[in-house]
């Protein structure tokens, strides 16, 4: 059994002291090496150590795990992101984090999380860092999300969404097997996740993704159809924008 050096990164001596303890009782493979309280000496630590696996807390003092993420030159190590708040889930797996762990942590998903990453760590060759490049480069077409919901959290590919929809202070998305998810956030929250991967707004109550578009009717006042036949508005101010962008798909 390969043993994971292991790094713990939380604000909250209690959350430490409890994942410490949890995992010396339920996983015999994970030995700790280092611990910090801050993004501060989490970086000192992370530039000393060389671990195989850290728990990154998000929400800390002076700022958050993600900003520890951007601050280090390379990152060789499997990371699991530990918070109590799930708005952040869709921005972890961004990350390219190998799970997501909601306080107070459940046994048998830390035991999962722990199992999957010395799996990843033996069937794996490429460093982390290409993988992350690889996710978010080249691969782009197949970067997944978290829609976090009453039910519980919906991984899904991001080219499987057709459109998203405001309603009220919700979202629906739409997506190519005729599911539709609603979850709490504004469609703006959305905009800002789903941009860099080729979907627009058209109107202030539509997102779509430009895969899936099928014509641009300039009458009855401007629409988009898409590959569902749903049949999408496009706001007075966007239309000669609409148009134009079209053009050069």
């Amino acid at each position: 059994m390969r043993m994971l050096n292991t790094v713990i990164i939380d604000d909250e001596e209690k959350s430490r002291q409890t994942l410490r303890q949890m995992l010396s009782l339920f996983c015999k493979n994970v030995q700790i090496i280092g611990e910090a309280k801050d993004v501060r000496t989490g970086f000192e630590l992370l530039s000393i150590v060389k671990p195989d696996l850290v728990f990154l807390d998000i929400k800390m003092p002076d700022g958050n795990g993600f900003d520890l993420i951007r601050k280090l030159n390379s990152r060789n190590f499997n990371l699991i992101f530990t918070t109590a708040f799930d708005q952040y889930a869709i921005k972890a797996f961004k990350f390219n984090a190998i799970d997501y762990l909601l306080k107070p942590i459940d046994t048998d998903e830390l035991k999962a999380a722990v199992d999957k990453a010395g799996k990843y760590i033996l069937t794996n060759k490429t460093n982390v860092d290409n993988l992350i490049s690889n996710t978010l480069e080249e691969n782009k077409e197949d970067q997944k999300i978290v829609l976090s919901t009453a039910e519980g959290m919906h991984i899904i590919k991001v080219k499987n969404i057709i459109r998203c929809q405001a309603d009220d202070y919700y979202t629906n998305y739409f997506l190519n097997d005729g599911r539709r998810i609603m979850i709490s956030k504004t469609l703006k929250e959305s905009e800002e996740l789903l941009i860099d991967y080729n979907f627009i707004r058209p109107h202030r109550s539509h997102l779509i993704n430009i895969s899936y578009i099928k014509k641009y009717v300039k009458s009855d006042g401007g629409y988009i159809v898409l590959a569902d036949d749903s049949k999408i508005p496009v706001s007075r101010r966007k239309k000669d924008i609409m148009a134009e962008y079209l053009k050069g798909i």
